[in-house]
């Protein structure tokens, strides 16, 4: 990020929180508040993208052209559902990173969002891994780890349905210690306004079907490869000859599972984006809309 994309979004928050034209908050309970609010919206959004085009590293890469138009009419109609978000993208393409970025922000300003990875809802697979004494093995006898078939999409869609209507629930724990174990029910997930899901499984099945809004997480061959192998053996203890037979194995199984989900999408972010300037239009988008004359 250079000095002029820093300084450029900073003054754009600072702009916004001094300027004189601020609009009465809307009332949300009618139907003629929620349509001035998705107005304000769409002006808002569409200088965030003019904005983000100039930069020398946009967060943006694509936006579909008929979101912010169905996004505020998703507003308008119904606006008791949670504003539910899926971020999915191939592995070491950088969603746990931004998802991490979103927390941060969330923490800052006390936002109210959940963030819910969909590693979790992994199928149990410990007797597999018994039977064929580690992971690596199992693998390598054709178990299909990355496949829709691999995860446990009826409950994760069950979850997202009570989610998305404003009911707290207990997701699975995939434990990351190579026994391949799954914990049922056994992470809280409360159901705040908005609600960020992330990993490959969030656009399997039907699932996708959930989400208002779509993500795709897009970054540079090269640097998903050395991102992963570097993972592999430092947070994985992973010896390097397996890693990179696994990082032959995702290639494929992305190719095949996820990447279809790209042309589905409503937003493609660049995975490798400078995290600060990425807090900081998190920071404006929260600025512009709580940014209302009481």
């Amino acid at each position: 990020m250079t000095e002029d994309d820093k300084t450029g979004i900073s003054h754009l928050i600072e702009k916004e929180l001094n300027s004189a034209d601020k609009i009465l908050k809307p009332d949300f309970n009618q139907k003629t508040g929620r349509e001035l609010l998705a107005f304000y919206l769409q002006s808002k959004f569409k200088q965030v993208l003019a904005y983000d085009n100039k930069a020398a590293e946009p967060i943006f890469v694509e936006v579909r052209y008929d979101f912010i138009q169905k996004f505020s009419r998703r507003l308008i109609q119904n606006p008791e559902k949670r504003i539910m978000i899926g971020i999915t993208g191939e592995s070491a393409s950088g969603k746990s990173t931004i998802c991490k970025e979103i927390q941060n922000v969330i923490k800052r300003f006390n936002m109210p969002v959940t963030i819910l990875t969909t590693d979790n809802y992994f199928n149990d697979i410990s007797e597999l891994i018994k039977k064929f004494g580690t992971f690596d093995n199992l693998r390598d006898n054709g178990y299909d780890v990355d496949s829709p078939n691999s995860f446990q999409l009826d409950i994760l869609k069950e979850d997202l349905d009570k989610i998305s209507h404003g009911e707290d629930v207990y997701s699975p724990e995939y434990l990351l210690n190579g026994t391949g174990v799954s914990v049922p029910k056994s992470k809280f997930v409360p159901s705040n306004k908005i609600v960020v899901v992330e990993g490959m499984a969030s656009m399997f099945g039907e699932n996708k079907d959930i989400f208002d809004i779509k993500v795709y997480v897009e970054t540079d061959l090269e640097l998903r490869k050395e991102r992963f192998l570097t993972r592999a053996y430092t947070e994985r203890n992973q010896d390097l000859e397996n890693a990179k037979k696994h990082w032959e194995y995702i290639l494929g199984a992305g190719e095949k599972y996820v990447k279809p989900f790209r042309s589905e999408a409503d937003i493609i972010i660049n995975g490798d984006t400078n995290l600060t300037y990425f807090s900081q239009i998190l920071e404006y988008i929260h600025t512009i809309t709580n940014n209302f004359e009481v």
